[in-house]
């Protein structure tokens, strides 16, 4: 039986959208919700191989291997959870442990390069309370909380510090092997993209162009960073987008993906798809992109994972799923991919990690 659901989709860090997908009512049959393989998906999925489901309730996203592998950081609302909170597991689901301060709502975690401290975005110093939702009176339009602030604490949780002190909102933090975070930031009136060094010091603005930048990654050398953005004209979009961000909001168009300079010179738009294409990440090699897009989809609700070479050319649908797959992640040698998916949820809505052997 077809149904429509509506599924929390994190747009590369902070920002949720309500994402309308179609999805198909599916039957799998599970026992004990351990860590294991699951059926195959609703159409050929050649990249993959030996998926495994690694969460098995509520919203769950954004999970990053850290630089050797060995650790996977996400995000989780789960049970009586009112907003997200940040947890680091195993690559096989097991040792999950909260690293986050159970306050507020937090977000995009990263392990840093030592694999002695984790980064994330929380808004537990504006309130022990999840932040309040956008009043949809005024249309449909996600929250941009100021309270949004960069911490690290240590692997284990204890002693969070934070790295950002601006007003305005500041998450969606990543980090290169050398430890060089990027983040985005409304700091400067607008949501660009910055970098610093690992401790908070040494900030520097490295997008100019207005309208949305965000969700930024390095590549595996560090000499490159992806982002999804949308870059206005003067005129009736621009005014309203600047109005609404002053009262920390954004109302949702199309993005597409963009890669620059470490140093933010030379920007490129990779895609061209009028539509939605959020959350990249480099191949190991830095030649080729993956991400999720609903470009394919005429009713722009079902989103998938697709692959697509640096320089635009050679895009490629990776997945093929009636409901929502998204925020994939290359392991660091190439051989594994992690990403998010509704697929085989235990209730509608459910978003879950899962891993897969990648195949080239």
């Amino acid at each position: 039986m077809n149904t429509t659901t509506s599924v929390l989709a994190r747009v590369s860090g902070g920002l949720f959208v309500a994402v309308a997908v179609l999805a198909v009512t599916l039957s799998a049959q599970r026992g004990t919700p351990t860590p294991g393989p699951v059926p195959g998906p609703s159409g050929p999925e050649r990249h993959l191989r030996n998926i495994k489901q690694l969460t098995f309730s509520g919203q769950n996203a954004e999970a990053y291997f850290s630089a050797d592998g060995s650790l996977i950081s996400f995000q989780s609302m789960d049970g009586d959870q009112q907003c997200d909170q940040i947890y680091t597991m195993k690559p096989d689901g097991s040792e999950r442990r909260l690293v986050s301060t159970g306050k507020g709502a937090a977000t995009c975690a990263y392990v840093y390069p030592d694999n002695k401290s984790v980064l994330y975005g929380s808004t537990h110093l504006g309130g022990d309370a999840c932040p309040p939702r956008p009043d949809m009176r005024q249309g449909y339009v996600w929250a941009v909380y100021d309270s949004y602030d960069i911490f690290r604490a240590n692997i284990d949780g204890s002693n969070p510090v934070r790295l950002t002190t601006t007003p305005g909102y500041d998450a969606e933090a990543t980090i290169a092997k050398d430890g060089r975070i990027v983040f985005t930031s409304v700091r400067d009136g607008d949501m660009e993209i910055y970098s610093m060094n690992g401790d908070g010091s040494d900030v520097k603005r490295l997008t100019n162009l207005p309208g949305p930048d965000g969700g930024p990654f390095f590549s595996a050398d560090g000499q490159q960073i992806v982002w999804r953005g949308r870059h206005l004209s003067a005129g009736a979009e621009m005014d309203e987008y600047f109005s609404l961000l002053k009262r920390a909001l954004w109302r949702p168009t199309s993005v597409e993906l963009f890669v620059m300079n470490r140093d933010g010179s030379n920007v490129r738009q990779v895609t061209k798809l009028n539509a939605a294409a959020f959350a990249p990440f480099f191949s190991p090699d830095g030649k080729k992109l993956i991400f999720s897009s609903n470009h394919h989809d005429p009713r722009g609700r079902n989103f998938d994972i697709f692959l697509i070479n640096v320089d635009g050319t050679g895009l490629e649908q990776v997945t093929n799923n009636d409901t929502f797959d998204g925020f994939p992640m290359f392991s660091p040698d190439g051989t594994k991919l992690i990403f998010a998916s509704n697929r085989f949820g235990a209730k509608e809505g459910d978003t879950n990690v899962f891993i897969a052997d990648w195949v080239w």
